[in-house]
């Protein structure tokens, strides 16, 4: 059922969640090159276990470990390219990165649609393989841990039981909520509502604990500093923007429009086509520029972008959707690349770890509320229209005979 479907949506989310906070202290702990490979490892094979999974539960207990390989990934990516590169040269270091990371997205849905329409499922997680791979056999060679971690790793403490217990609970069960809240109708669910009030009272504490600790699972007071905060903040609205009308555009053609699942993914390609060409042009002005001139530009470029997106309706050609879809992403690089430097300024070369698991955190939380809010938006927005559709779909009335009258027309029209 579509129910049990999401499920396997759900569970790889739940568990990446969980796994993004606190990947920053497991890289410290155990070593980044180490746990990053683990990942990868876990990822790939993961992915061989969801290709083979002959039923629904089995499938989800492997997205959920592939989730927790997963949510490590980009954290310890970040946090790979700011110890490797100076300050200088760090924005051109995240262009090259962001390419890939805005580029999958829109890349994915055509290069899934056509696996689907031409193979089937199992071949979307069997890509993985050779990739995985690869990437294990190039980190083992040339990923190495700088020096300060490896001090760092000498002098560890004992593990913070407590707050890593808390923070599994706390976000596994906030993105539970965020995830099947419209379905099960929020609040007029006993389960949500249950689940919303346990991950506040855990993540509440979870603050309070992590506070207080000498050596923290999320070192929370790093907040303190404003170039960090303000980069987190923004980081957060990123995700919202950019997940939530990823998501929105194929299930629009799809749904509404009679697109394939192949033809809907090309209608994103274009925008990360272009993504390629700008993170390049951001990463060398972001040395030149105000960062912060670069970020408002980003974000009214990406605000006049959405709002041209209103106009969307049944009558939107391909073409269009396609120039709509690059004006959208087109001020995204401006906002990427400023805040991805930015997160590193006046913080301690120690923390870059800690740093690269928050920022992540941020977009990844980010997408899911913003998700989360436009479908529940365009599900109660479609059930209005169809009150207001049905009070006035009554016989005699002026509106149903107009109704009826344009129909007879058209028949007549297309007969003739």
């Amino acid at each position: 059922s579509q129910e049990e479907a999401t499920w396997v949506l759900t569970s790889y989310l739940v568990s990446s969640a969980i796994v993004l906070p606190i990947s920053g202290w497991l890289s410290t702990r155990f070593g980044r090159k180490r746990f990053y490979m683990t990942c990868v490892a876990l990822f790939t094979a993961c992915s061989l276990l969801c290709g083979l999974a002959p039923t629904l539960p089995i499938l989800i207990l492997a997205r959920i470990l592939q989730g927790l390989g997963g949510g490590g990934l980009a954290p310890s990516e970040q946090a790979i390219l700011a110890d490797t590169f100076p300050v200088e040269q760090r924005g051109q270091a995240f262009a090259l990165y962001g390419m890939a990371v805005v580029a999958a997205p829109a890349i994915g849905p055509t290069l899934g649609g056509w696996i689907t329409d031409n193979f089937n499922w199992h071949w979307i997680f069997f890509i993985n393989l050779p990739i995985g791979i690869l990437s294990l056999l190039l980190s083992n060679r040339m990923v190495e841990d700088p020096p300060y971690l490896v001090k760092e790793r000498a002098k560890a403490n004992p593990i913070d039981k407590m707050g890593l217990g808390l923070v599994a609970v706390g976000v596994g069960c906030l993105e539970f909520v965020l995830d099947k809240g419209q379905e099960k109708d929020w609040f007029g669910d006993r389960t949500i509502t249950l689940t919303f009030l346990l991950s506040m009272a855990t993540l509440a504490f979870f603050v309070w604990w992590e506070w207080r600790h000498p050596d923290p699972i999320v070192d929370l007071k790093l907040l303190k500093n404003r170039n960090f905060g303000t980069a987190v903040g923004f980081q957060f609205i990123l995700g919202s923007v950019l997940f939530s009308t990823t998501v929105l555009i194929p299930q629009f053609l799809q749904g509404l429009m009679g697109y394939t699942a192949e033809r809907a993914g090309m209608a994103l390609s274009a925008g990360a086509l272009v993504l390629m060409v700008m993170m390049p042009v951001a990463g060398k002005l972001v040395s030149q520029m105000d960062a912060r001139r670069m970020v408002s530009i980003g974000f009214l470029a990406t605000s006049l972008a959405l709002f041209n997106m209103t106009r969307l309706d049944l009558n939107v050609s391909f073409g269009h959707i396609v120039l709509w879809r690059v004006f959208q992403v087109l001020g995204l690089s401006f906002i990427f690349i400023p805040i991805s430097t930015l997160n590193y300024v006046g913080v301690p070369v120690g923390k870059n770890n800690q740093i690269s698991s928050f920022s992540n955190f941020a977009r990844n939380f980010g997408g899911s509320m913003g998700t989360a809010l436009l479908t529940t938006f365009l599900t109660r927005t479609q059930q209005t229209h169809q009150s207001a559709l049905s009070a006035n779909f009554i016989p005699g009335s002026i509106g149903y005979e107009n109704f009826l009258a344009q129909i007879g027309r058209a028949s007549c029209r297309e007969r003739v």
